[in-house]
């Protein structure tokens, strides 16, 4: 029997846009048995080797920072079938925890992250292509809401690390990725009728 092949979903996004919110109610309109999901944060590279000051002075949203081999690798294993194991990683360290996340392949999979767009062979193993939009004040009280409460950062900061890195990076390296979104959503989670829409068409290509 031919294999029936996987829906593969790239969902992106700035920091705080809902890209993450988006990408959860897929999953959970879908089931846990129907889909599955990879968050690019998971891809940190292992900044371990580093002194804690230099970890600090790295830059989190520039492409250099993920290890893309990796990521690469484990999209593709699920696409064809077979278990991964997902570093997960931890914010506080900026280091990778010792322990690994089994992930069994799914029909549909779907990559989260501010920067899945950014790269051309991670692109092409996308069927669906999604960037999830919202306006530049919303996204940064978001960002600053979650990093405060999950991440035990200061306002001071999150204010200096989204002036000197965050908002350059966005504007030279996620939103020009835009241009290969299938679909844009604005609004972010918020956006009932987009969701709705995405979730119909995950379901007619299933």
């Amino acid at each position: 029997m031919k294999k029936r092949p996987v829906v593969t979903i790239g969902i992106t996004g700035g920091t705080g846009s809902g890209k993450t919110t988006i990408a959860e109610e897929v999953c959970r309109a879908l089931g846990s048995d129907c889909a599955v999901m990879l968050h690019q944060d998971s891809y940190y590279l292992d900044l371990a080797d580093l002194h804690p000051d230099e970890r600090a002075r790295i830059n989190f949203d520039h492409p250099a920072a993920f290890d893309w081999r990796l990521l690469k690798r484990h999209v593709r294993t699920l696409r064809n079938g077979r278990v991964i194991r997902k570093p997960l990683y931890n914010f506080h360290s900026h280091t990778r925890m010792p322990d690994t996340l089994r992930v069994e392949p799914r029909p549909v999979l779907i990559v989260e992250g501010i920067l899945v767009l950014n790269d051309p062979e991670l692109r092409e193993l996308m069927g669906i292509k999604v960037y999830v939009d919202a306006d530049a004040d919303v996204r940064f009280i978001r960002r600053m809401d979650r990093d405060v409460r999950e991440r035990g950062r200061s306002v001071e900061s999150i204010i200096e690390q989204y002036m000197t890195t965050v908002r350059p990076m966005h504007l030279q390296f996620i939103e020009p990725t835009k241009r290969y979104a299938d679909v844009i959503i604005p609004e972010g989670g918020h956006n009932r009728v987009a969701l709705e829409m995405l979730i119909a068409r995950v379901r007619a290509l299933l």
